[in-house]
């Protein structure tokens, strides 16, 4: 009967994320693992496998995390209420980027840029993630062209991919040096050009970009490993 581990394995892991995250996958070995997480590398090749599937398991559970996120902004609602919705998200991601005085970026991001040309389970992860946000930002749009906020000739499906892609984008540009105003920018105006039916006066959906304590997102897939904005 195998003994019950001796170590928290929420915590291990979200030490293990932390120095991917800061290194990257090639900059790090066990050896550096094993130091941030104070296990031993025979338990941790015991517990996780090796450096590859300990990855694995840190990108899974993050990028799990940036879909629940998202699922917290975008998980339905009211149709009165999707632009709203729409837009608080959007604006979170750009608020999320804007704060990232490090400028780490996304591990999502950072995983694929190494890795998914030549890892089938990461470039197969980040698809499923992309999708998964993909659907929710489709199911939201679609229930703002029902209530009659966005232009219902409009395909859901491209202002999705276009939001989508602005989101991810804002997260790239600001780790490259974007002053955070200008992040806040760009998601004001990806939301300002979505198709309004023709007489419509647009309604006041942009969030304070003030202080918002209670409604950003600080989901790590740890939630024993030190708190830090989620980058989704």
């Amino acid at each position: 009967m195998p003994r019950p581990r001796a170590f928290d394995e929420r915590q291990v892991l979200g030490r293990a994320r932390e120095q991917f995250w800061a290194t990257g996958y090639a900059g790090t070995r066990m050896d550096d693992i094993a130091q941030a997480t104070g296990l031993g590398k025979g338990s941790l090749y015991g517990a996780f496998g090796d450096k590859g599937k300990l990855f694995h398991r840190v990108f899974g559970d993050w990028c799990t995390a940036v879909v629940e996120v998202a699922e917290g902004r975008l998980a339905g609602g009211p149709d009165a209420e999707a632009l709203v919705r729409l837009s608080g998200y959007v604006h979170l991601m750009a608020e999320n980027t804007a704060s990232d005085s490090e400028r780490r970026g996304c591990l999502l991001a950072k995983g694929v840029a190494e890795l998914a040309q030549h890892d089938p389970t990461v470039a197969g992860r980040s698809a499923e993630t992309m999708t998964a946000l993909l659907t929710l930002l489709r199911t939201e749009i679609s229930a703002a062209q029902r209530h009659g906020d966005i232009d219902s000739t409009a395909d859901p499906e491209r202002l999705a991919a276009l939001l989508l892609t602005v989101v991810r984008g804002i997260e790239a540009v600001g780790k490259a040096g974007l002053a955070p105003e200008t992040l806040r920018t760009i998601a004001d105006t990806a939301l300002a050009v979505l198709p309004m039916p023709e007489g419509r006066k647009r309604l006041a959906t942009g969030l304070s970009h003030g202080p918002d304590t209670g409604d950003r997102a600080t989901t790590s897939p740890s939630p024993a490993s030190p708190r830090r904005p989620l980058r989704s």
